[in-house]
């Protein structure tokens, strides 16, 4: 039990590392929110996964699959709601030039 674990935090930190070297090279704002909302979303739920799975069935890891359950609604929500407030203020798109 404790590999699985170790397999489902080290996987976590891995889409954690992704969504933010996305965050870094995208160019744009609607590319970079598509990048830390997926990423920074699975990356936190199986984190959550690997703590619950190392920590057994106790009350502790129900708390932490419902924070993981929270965050799973809140956090594509959230970015739904920035990325679209940003269009109807007319964020600039990024858009390729080409020389």
């Amino acid at each position: 039990m404790t590999l699985l674990s170790i397999a489902f935090i080290c996987a976590g930190v891995f889409f954690l590392l992704m969504g933010a070297i996305g965050l870094l090279r995208f160019p744009d704002f609607y590319t970079r929110m598509h990048a830390a909302g997926k990423c920074d979303t699975l990356g936190i739920l199986l984190v959550f996964i690997g703590l619950a799975l190392y920590g057994g069935l106790n009350l502790s890891s129900v708390k932490i699959l419902s924070i993981g359950l929270f965050i799973f609604v809140t956090s594509p929500t959230a970015t739904h709601a920035i990325a679209r407030s940003a269009f109807k203020n007319e964020m600039p798109i990024w858009t390729k030039e080409e020389n």
